[in-house]
C-alpha cells in the first residue's frame, strides 16, 4: 500500500491522535467511583447505627472531589495508558489513601473528635480501591467498543516481533494505542495484517507525523542491522513526540525490568523476586490473612457445595490429585469431586475409542466437553469453586493464593527447560495465565506468563490477579 492509498482508509476510520479525550474520561470515571465508594462507607455506618450518620449526606462531600484529582494526577494515572496493572493498583491505593487520611485529619483538626463520619471514610477507603478499578475497568470498555479511546499508533517491523505487538495492542483494549500503520522495507510481508495496512518504506514518518499528526510510534524491528537502525531512528523514528525501542533481547516472557545507569551506559535489570526470603514471608503471611479472613465468610457456601456433592451422585466429596508442586515435590491437592467415582477408567475407554479426544487431551491435559462431569460439578467447574478445597493446602504451606498453576508429571515435558526456574516457587489457586486466558492459553503462553509473574512480583500483582480472578470466575472465561 502507498500513502495516497493509506490515506484514504485511515481518514475513514480515525480522527483523534491525543490522549486528552481518554484521561477526561478516566477522570469522569474516578469522580465516580469516589462518591461511590463515599456512599458505600455512608451507608454502612448508617446501616449499622441509623442515628449516627445520615446516608444522604455523603453527596454534600463532593467539594473533597478535586483533591482526589489531583493526587491522581501526580501519581501518574492520567492517561496511565501503558502502566502495568499492579501499578496502576498501587498508585490508586497510594492516591486514595493519601486523600482520605488528608480528609479525615482535617475534619480532626477542625472538629477536634474522631466522629462517624470519619468511621464512614475509613469505611471508604477500604472499598475505593476496588471500586476506582470497576469504574476505569468499565470505561476503558466503553470507549474500547466505541472507538472513542482509539489512539492511533505506527509499528516498525512487519515480521514476527511487530505482529506480536499488534496483537497485544489489538488484544488489550486498556493500552490505548491502535495500531493503524505498520512500515516494514520488506515486501514479502504484504500489504495488510489483520486489516492494518502496510507500507514498505521505513522512512517514511516524518510524512506520515505531517499529514496525520500521530504521535506514538513502536519500533519491533530487533533483526535490523544497527547502522540501518540507527539512521532510521534519527531520520524517521525521531519525528513522532514518542516512541519505543522494543529492544533485540525481546520475546513473548515479557521480562520485567528496569534500567540502571553505568556512567552513561544503560543496562536493564532484571531479578527473582520470590526468592528473596523477605518476600516470601510477606507473601506467605498474606496468604494466611487472607484465607483465614475469607474462610469465615465462605464456609456456609462450601458446606452446600458438599452437601449437594454428596446428594447428585454416589462418592467422596473431596478428589485429591498428585500434583506436582514447589521444586517438583509431590503433594495431593485437593478439590470438590466435580466427576463419577470411576471417572479415570472411563477416560482410559474414552481416549482408547476416539483419536480426536487422545489428540485434546495429550494437548491440555483437559476435555473441553468431558462426559464424565456430573451435573453439580459442570457448574463448579465454570465457576471454579471446585478448586475452594485447595485452600487446605494454603493452609498446608504447600501452595499460595497467587502462583504458577500445579501440574501432573505428564505435563513437565511441556515446560522443557523452564519447568526447574518457574516451579522454584510455590504453585498457586490462580495466577496470571488463568486471569489472562485460563483453558484458552497454550504452555508456552503459561511460561510467558509465569516469568512474568517470577520477575516482577510485588504484593500488588498478588492483589490484581486476585482482583481479576473474581471477574473470570464470575464470567467463566476460558474454564471447563
Amino acid at each position: 500500500m502507498d500513502l495516497d492509498a493509506f490515506d484514504t482508509w485511515y481518514r475513514a476510520r480515525y480522527q483523534r491522535t491525543s490522549s486528552a479525550f481518554i484521561s477526561t474520561m478516566i477522570i469522569a470515571a474516578d469522580l465516580v467511583g469516589v462518591m461511590l465508594s463515599f456512599g458505600t462507607g455512608f451507608f454502612l455506618v448508617n446501616l449499622y447505627d441509623i442515628h449516627a450518620i445520615n446516608f444522604r449526606s455523603f453527596v454534600t462531600y463532593w467539594p473533597y472531589l478535586p483533591v482526589f484529582i489531583l493526587i491522581f494526577q501526580i501519581m501518574h494515572l492520567y492517561p496511565g495508558l501503558s502502566l502495568a496493572p499492579a501499578e496502576e493498583l498501587r498508585h490508586l491505593m497510594i492516591g486514595s489513601l493519601m486523600a482520605h487520611g488528608g480528609i479525615i485529619f482535617s475534619r480532626y483538626i477542625e472538629d477536634e473528635e474522631f466522629d462517624a463520619i470519619s468511621i464512614a471514610f475509613i469505611i471508604s477507603f477500604v472499598f475505593s480501591t476496588v471500586i476506582l478499578l470497576i469504574c476505569r475497568s468499565c470505561m476503558h470498555g466503553i470507549l474500547h467498543r466505541t472507538r472513542l479511546g482509539d489512539i492511533p499508533a505506527v509499528i516498525y517491523g512487519g515480521g514476527n516481533t511487530g505482529r506480536l505487538i499488534a496483537d497485544r495492542l489489538l488484544h488489550n483494549k486498556k493500552t490505548g494505542y491502535v495500531p493503524v500503520l505498520i512500515l516494514d522495507d520488506d515486501p514479502s510481508t504484504g500489504d495488510f495484517y489483520r486489516d492494518i495496512p502496510i507500507i514498505h518504506d521505513t522512512m517514511a514518518g516524518p510524512e506520515i507525523v505531517s499529514r496525520y499528526n500521530i504521535k506514538m510510534a513502536i519500533v519491533a524491528m530487533p533483526a535490523f542491522g544497527q547502522k540501518k537502525l540507527t539512521q532510521m531512528l534519527n531520520y524517521s523514528v525521531s519525528a513522532f513526540r514518542y516512541n519505543v525501542l522494543i529492544p533485540d533481547f525481546f520475546s513473548v516472557s515479557n521480562i520485567w525490568m528496569s534500567i540502571c545507569d553505568f556512567d552513561g551506559i544503560l543496562g536493564f535489570v532484571t531479578s527473582h523476586k520470590l526468592k528473596m526470603s523477605w518476600n516470601l514471608i510477606i507473601k506467605r503471611f498474606l496468604d494466611l490473612l487472607i484465607v483465614g479472613i475469607g474462610g469465615i465468610f465462605i464456609s456456609p457456601l462450601l458446606l452446600i457445595i458438599a452437601l449437594l456433592i454428596k446428594i447428585s451422585s454416589p462418592g467422596p466429596v473431596l478428589y485429591g490429585q498428585r500434583r506436582l508442586g514447589i521444586n517438583g515435590k509431590h503433594f495431593t491437592a485437593y478439590k470438590f469431586r466435580s466427576m463419577v467415582a470411576d471417572a479415570q477408567e472411563r477416560l482410559k475407554v474414552l481416549l482408547d475409542s476416539d483419536s480426536r479426544l487422545r489428540q485434546e487431551w495429550e494437548a491440555n491435559h483437559k476435555l473441553r466437553k468431558d462426559p464424565r462431569i456430573t451435573g453439580i460439578g459442570r457448574f463448579l467447574r465454570r465457576t471454579s469453586f471446585d478448586e475452594f478445597p485447595q485452600l487446605i493446602n494454603v493452609l498446608k504451606g504447600e501452595m499460595s493464593l497467587v502462583g504458577p498453576r500445579p501440574i501432573v508429571d505428564d505435563e513437565v515435558e511441556k515446560y522443557g527447560e523452564d519447568f526447574k526456574r518457574i516451579f522454584s516457587v510455590k504453585p498457586g489457586m490462580t495466577g496470571l495465565w488463568q486471569v489472562s486466558g485460563r483453558s484458552n492459553t497454550d504452555y508456552a503462553e503459561r511460561v510467558s506468563f509465569d516469568t512474568y509473574y517470577l520477575q516482577s512480583w510485588s504484593v500488588w500483582l498478588d492483589f490484581w490477579v486476585l482482583y481479576k480472578t473474581f471477574g473470570v470466575v464470575l464470567w467463566g472465561k476460558g474454564a471447563y
